[in-house]
């Protein structure tokens, strides 16, 4: 018997008949179903970590060398969890969990392949005193799984910011979030013209260069690829830096600019961009990677708190307060060790820090209320500090 009086004759006169049908139907499944919670997951939640997983479990298929550098090739893990891997934007990273001796590191590594969600490619290069690129060169091989971040970064075109022409000034493993632009431009993933403006020392020293010069042939002129050497001369290269000067050559036209390189280069090309009449809006820089620039001959003591418990190391007046713990096997959430992304966000208990202008990522409220990226921070004297390690 329904809970509800219908005057059903009434109701049948005005021909919802079959309502009063459903509602009895209705009525019987609600009583026939258990006394429980609803569990179900939206679609929205289901898309959101399929595009944005906070990890992926991935494994190496191929390995291609070229110079000092190793190009890697990774699907998804499915044995770990991660069956195809997370879309990206041409131009975004991923942040790698390292193992080294017991000890765990994350290193930022630009995505160098086009979009898919088939496989990433990133490609290292050996560097000087680059203690996570020289583990990754010697023991990397196919079948080594490795734990990564979903994509990461803005530094990707924008159609209602950045000029349909696209100046992009690159040295050495700078070049990856370019290969991965002229791709996607190739593939149809994205609509501009791409001009490469590609600095090394020597032809010898260039990397991926066959990949571009496959890209630059198959872009029906919408890629093009200018090397410019600084320690040789030769037919066919620009001779010297990437400059203002250079830049206005190849940048016919409304441009965006976007730069990717070693810290030399931002550090050269930051002064030759206010030679150009371009609005700041055009004007893109990669994050640089962890600072270096701490002054050398000091040792302090760091404390550092990491889920209650407390920890006694030192560290060095040249080198940052996160690989100080990295070192002592404290694991720092990070992502791109550049002071940016704020990931690595501390709580400062004491001590006097040392942070560049270039690298000081945080909010104004951060800096008033004694919060610090220890990617990006020196120590002056004795530091005392809280952390959120999840590693």
């Amino acid at each position: 018997m329904s809970k509800y009086n219908y005057d059903k004759a009434a109701l049948k006169g005005l021909g919802v008949g079959p309502f009063l049908g459903e509602v009895k139907l209705r009525e019987a499944k609600i009583a026939e179903a258990p006394a429980e919670d609803i569990k179900s997951i939206f679609n929205a939640n289901i898309v959101a970590k399929t595009l944005h997983p906070h990890t992926q479990n991935l494994k190496v298929v191929k390995v291609e060398e070229d110079n000092d550098a190793k190009t890697f090739t990774f699907v998804g893990n499915e044995e770990k969890g991660t069956e195809k891997v997370a879309f990206f934007r041409a131009g975004q990273y991923l942040s790698v969990v390292i193992g080294m001796d017991g000890k765990f590191s994350t290193k930022p590594y630009t995505i160098a392949s086009a979009p898919s969600f088939d496989e990433y490619k990133i490609t290292v290069k050996k560097s000087p005193n680059g203690y996570a690129s020289e583990y990754i060169l010697n023991n990397w091989d196919v079948g080594t799984e490795v734990m990564t971040s979903g994509p990461l970064g803005n530094f990707y075109y924008q159609e209602l910011r950045d000029a349909k022409h696209i100046v992009a000034a690159a040295g050495g493993s700078g070049i990856t979030p370019f290969l991965s632009m002229a791709g996607a431009v190739v593939a149809g993933l994205e609509d501009f013209d791409l001009t490469i403006l590609y600095g090394s020392k020597t032809e010898d020293s260039i990397i991926c260069k066959k990949e571009l010069d496959k890209l630059v042939a198959e872009s029906n002129g919408k890629v093009n690829v200018v090397y410019v050497l600084s320690d040789e001369e030769k037919d066919g290269y620009e001779k010297g830096f990437v400059t203002a000067d250079l830049i206005k050559k190849y940048g016919t036209g409304d441009y965006s600019l976007y730069v990717c390189g070693p810290k030399a280069m931002y550090d050269f090309l930051k002064e030759e961009v206010k030679k150009l009449d371009l609005p700041r809006r055009r004007i893109r820089f990669e994050v640089p990677g962890e600072s270096k620039v701490g002054a050398p001959g000091e040792e302090y003591n760091l404390t550092v708190w990491a889920r209650g418990e407390k920890y006694e190391l030192k560290c060095k007046s040249d080198e940052t307060l996160l690989h100080a713990c990295e070192e002592a096997g404290i694991g720092v959430t990070t992502d791109c060790r550049s002071g940016i992304c704020g990931w690595c966000r501390s709580r400062l208990i004491s001590g006097e820090i040392k942070i560049t202008e270039d690298a000081d990522g945080r909010r104004a409220a951060d800096k008033k209320f004694g919060w610090i990226h220890p990617c990006a921070t020196f120590p002056l004297s004795d530091i005392e500090m809280e952390v959120f390690p999840v590693i």
